[in-house]
């Protein structure tokens, strides 16, 4: 093989505050990985980028360990065979892989995914067709329950969660009101995804606009920011109102904007109560094996018949993910995050 080496990104420190910072990162040169009996070699392609990766870099208990130091960062990737010591795997595989932030790996045969490309790029599979397009189906079905002719709010909206949360609530009868950072972003949601109602959440007086985008209140409100946005959300909420809790960017960014010497929790409280609302925090492994076979037969049909939309923020070079990684927890990308590692 012409290339003797590999690139990878390490967590080269934990993030002292909210906001992480370059100086977390750190770019390495390493041998090329070598397969052994069992394992494939593979060259990643193109990296998945997503916000729970901000959570990793913390030690403290979470739903998944964190990374560790001196190891590169999590994460998904579609990646290409080169070498192969398994039957189930020729060289020119397209496969879904859990590398890492890395150019290369070796990587046991035993649970790689294979995938099927014809009709959709492979990065499709890190987006509307994987883990955030399943994120959005699985959070609304099961959690927001949409019913024709409610009202449906969701937050960080021409994101690849947020973006198909709403398509989907259109195409089952939904009104669909989606709120994003800038004019551009909100003018997407209305002139390519077709939402009743685009709101920017920078606007100083953003939660007047989002009432009076609700005229009839929100019944499902999915949550992908917390902070200020969920405190003018509250309010909103109807009867027997249902929050699939996705994210919450605000707080995995460090950038805070509401009033926090105010008690909201008060506020959110009394509204479960008199209200009668239903909460619900998820991470998407949970419904994998009962609902993921629906989710592909119904997104993947309204994929090939046009009737659903994704864009892709790409960055090229692995040297670059972490400015585009934290670009993302700011806000400053548009669509799915991914890099670009291999041409």
């Amino acid at each position: 093989m012409a290339t003797q080496q590999a690139i990878q990104v390490v967590l080269a420190s934990r993030p002292a505050t909210p906001r992480a910072s370059l100086e977390n990162f750190r770019v390495e040169t390493v041998s090329m990985p070598v397969p052994s009996a069992g394992q494939v070699l593979v060259r990643i392609d193109t990296l998945s980028l997503d916000p729970y990766m901000r959570g990793r870099m913390n030690d403290s208990k979470s739903y998944a360990k964190p990374a560790e130091i001196g190891q590169p960062m999590p994460g998904e990737s579609v990646a290409t065979v080169l070498e192969s010591s398994s039957p189930e795997f020729v060289p020119g595989d397209i496969v879904l892989v859990q590398a890492g932030w890395r150019s290369h790996a070796a990587l046991d045969a035993k649970g790689l995914k294979k995938l099927a490309v014809e009709g959709f790029n492979a990065s499709a599979y890190l987006g509307v067709l994987g883990m955030p397009g399943f994120t959005a189906w699985s959070g609304l079905e099961v959690i927001g329950k949409p019913k024709a002719g409610e009202t449906l709010v969701v937050g960080a909206a021409t994101g690849p969660v947020g973006s198909l949360v709403g398509q989907l609530a259109k195409h089952k009868g939904l009104r669909a009101v989606g709120i994003a950072g800038g004019e551009k972003k909100c003018a997407y949601l209305l002139d390519e995804l077709g939402f009743d109602a685009a709101i920017d959440h920078r606007l100083p007086n953003f939660a007047d606009e989002l009432r009076s985008a609700c005229p009839d209140g929100i019944d499902v409100y999915f949550e992908n920011i917390g902070d200020a946005v969920w405190n003018a959300v509250v309010p909103l909420l109807n009867q027997y109102a249902r929050v699939p809790v996705c994210g919450l960017m605000a707080q995995l960014s460090g950038k805070l904007s509401h009033d926090t010497s105010k008690d909201y929790l008060a506020q959110t409280m009394r509204a479960v109560l008199t209200r009668s609302l239903q909460i619900r925090g998820f991470i998407n492994y949970e419904f994998t094996e009962q609902y993921f076979d629906a989710f592909i037969r119904e997104v993947s049909a309204l994929l090939r018949e046009g009737k659903i939309k994704h864009i892709e923020d790409v960055t090229v070079g692995l040297e670059n993910a972490p400015q585009a990684f934290l670009d993302m927890l700011d806000g400053r990308n548009f669509g799915k995050v991914l890099v670009q590692v291999s041409a």
